[in-house]
């Protein structure tokens, strides 16, 4: 059959032939220039690396501060020879300032100066500091005073409000140091430990923000959590602790830097205050107003009764606890009492303060703090501190700060899991990523092991140890040197659950270590009412099953890497083989 017998075929092939010659003669396509990442991906990117940065220290930052929001009763708890707390009436409290400074004077009769913290809700015992005249000569005999020592002369001490006597306890920095942590880390100057805590405070700011803005789901993610899906699962959890106290998490960094806004723009003072009186009185403002300077007269005067001055400024405040009472001068015509307002209830830190003639018992001043700035500043410091919360308020406080520490921790733990399923041998990471995962380890549950450790020492050193609050501090940063040491050498999986389970297993064997060397263990306590302690330890259990139950949850879990290139035909079953085998080398390596 000839070709025009098979026109089928030839058109087939006239068809085939033009499209060939028009894909020969046409040039190549450019590649098309990569589209700009989005408002929402730039958010995600700017979200993950300045939460990364910054987040091993904002870990440590947000823990201690959540520790500090119970730092009173924390304090308490490691100085056990302290007495329970009581409730006192508002005319038991006068009462006792009454008797404390009537002790104090006939022990000091020349002193210039006296003052005296009545107990309070969350303070068992009274806090006398008074000057001695003898003292000073002592210490000023020896030389000039170096650093930021206390003034000349000043004794104090703790006494028991039943007895009056003297209360001698261990030496302890107890939670205080946990709130000084917060903001002022430690062996370093203040000023640089805040600028570094400052410089991280705005990088969570920012991470909240682009966070926010990235998760365009993010309130019906809060409902969202899936078990077992390992970085998804990370992901929810992440989501769910951020949305969870949210609006806290923003009040809690910004009211954080407000605090410390003199630090971090200290030209904006001497731009809007130009000369030194203003400077003077914009810094008196800010402190409140609360200070004093009295100079006696040389006449002899009795004091009036402190302890109806008491209870004048209970009854004006509306409070049942005052803050402190401090006498100038006692005995002197010109003495003067400054009664200042106790924190608790009041939501601004500036100080109101009522100031008596110590002669007659009448109010001659008072101070009802600056100006709108300072009140602005002294809210916001106080919606940071919360020492105006009753203990639902600072329950709420602790329960969403934690929610906090938590979203932090899960934020770093999700950048590791996240980047493992990228890399080319997730089991073989390369040392950036060991090192991430290192610090993730020794920052997460390294810090438990430390703090528990911390209430370990506070136990078991010696009571006659010298420098002993310092050494207990010291302690604490040896065992969690040593857990990044662990960290180190362990393979990840295992440093995890090993850490995490020694901190559970410290947490749950201290109530126990408690009741050997003391007398208040937590059943005893319970019996009398002592809910500090009681209430403590059983808070310390709850953490060591959450701990435990994370040591379970990550012995547990099998990661699951997919293969990174899709085979073929029968490479599909070696490609199966060996994701089985990677996953079998893994569980070797845990």
């Amino acid at each position: 059959m000839s070709a025009i017998e098979e026109p089928g075929a030839d058109a087939s092939a006239i068809a085939a032939a033009a499209v060939s010659t028009k894909a020969a003669g046409k040039p190549a396509n450019k590649a098309k220039p990569a589209k700009a990442p989005g408002l929402r991906q730039t958010m995600s990117d700017l979200h993950i690396w300045t939460g990364l940065l910054a987040g091993w220290i904002l870990y440590a930052v947000f823990l201690t501060g959540t520790l500090a929001f119970f730092r009173d009763e924390m304090s308490i708890y490691m100085r056990p020879e302290w007495p329970a707390v009581e409730a006192h009436a508002p005319q038991q409290a006068a009462a006792i300032v009454q008797r404390m400074l009537d002790q104090t004077l006939a022990k000091e009769p020349a002193t210039q100066q006296v003052s005296i913290t009545p107990p309070n809700a969350r303070n068992p015992v009274v806090g006398v500091r008074y000057h001695s005249a003898q003292l000073a000569a002592q210490e000023a005999a020896r030389g000039p005073q170096r650093g930021h020592q206390a003034p000349r002369g000043f004794v104090g001490g703790e006494y028991d409000p039943a007895t009056g006597q003297p209360v001698q306890a261990r030496q302890t920095r107890g939670g205080d140091f946990f709130y000084l942590f917060h903001f002022n880390l430690h062996y370093m100057p203040a000023l640089w430990a805040r600028w570094i805590v400052g410089l991280c405070a705005m990088f969570m700011l920012v991470a909240i923000i682009s966070g926010v803005i990235t998760h365009k789901k993010i309130f019906a993610d809060f409902f969202t959590f899936r078990w077992g899906k390992g970085q998804r699962s990370w992901l929810d959890a992440h989501n769910a602790l951020s949305v969870l106290g949210l609006p806290f998490h923003f009040m809690i960094t910004w009211s954080g830097l407000v605090t410390l806004m003199l630090l971090y723009l200290p030209w904006s003072v001497d731009w809007a205050f130009p000369t030194p009186v203003e400077r003077q009185q914009f810094a008196a403002q800010m402190r409140g107003g609360a200070s004093m300077a009295v100079r006696p007269s040389g006449q002899a005067a009795p004091l009036a009764s402190v302890q109806e001055m008491v209870l004048q400024a209970q009854q004006q405040w509306q409070v049942p606890h005052i803050g402190a009472v401090t006498v100038y001068h006692p005995g002197d015509a010109n003495s003067k009492v400054l009664i200042t307002m106790g924190e608790q209830g009041k939501l601004s830190t500036t100080q109101r303060a009522l100031v008596f003639d110590g002669t007659t018992g009448q109010v001659v001043d008072r101070f009802d703090g600056g100006g709108a700035a300072a009140e602005t500043r002294g809210v916001l410091y106080g919606l940071h501190l919360g020492r105006f919360a009753d203990i639902v308020t600072r329950w709420l406080y602790f329960v969403v700060s934690w929610a906090g520490t938590a979203m932090v921790g899960t934020g770093l733990v999700l950048w590791t899991v996240k980047r493992r399923s990228r890399l080319p041998d997730p089991l073989q990471p390369h040392l950036g990523f060991r090192v991430v995962e290192r610090l993730n380890i020794a920052s997460i549950a390294g810090l438990s092991v430390a703090v528990a450790a911390y209430f370990w020492l506070n136990r078991l050193l010696p009571l006659a140890t010298a420098d002993r609050a310092a050494t207990e501090i010291n302690g604490f940063f040896l065992v969690w040197l040593g857990t990044l040491a662990w960290a180190l050498v362990r393979p990840a999986k295992r440093a995890w659950v090993e850490l995490l389970a020694l901190a559970a297993v410290l947490l749950v064997l201290l109530p126990v270590a408690n009741a050997v060397f003391t007398e208040r263990d937590m059943l005893r306590s319970a019996w009398r009412g002592d809910w500090v302690f009681a209430g403590y330890e059983l808070t310390l259990w709850v953490f060591a099953a959450a701990h435990a139950w994370l040591a379970y949850r990550t012995l547990r879990h099998q990661p699951k890497y997919k293969a990174k290139h899709k085979v073929k035909g029968s490479a599909k079953h070696g490609a199966s083989s060996g994701a089985a085998a990677m996953q079998s080398k893994e569980r070797g390596m845990a």
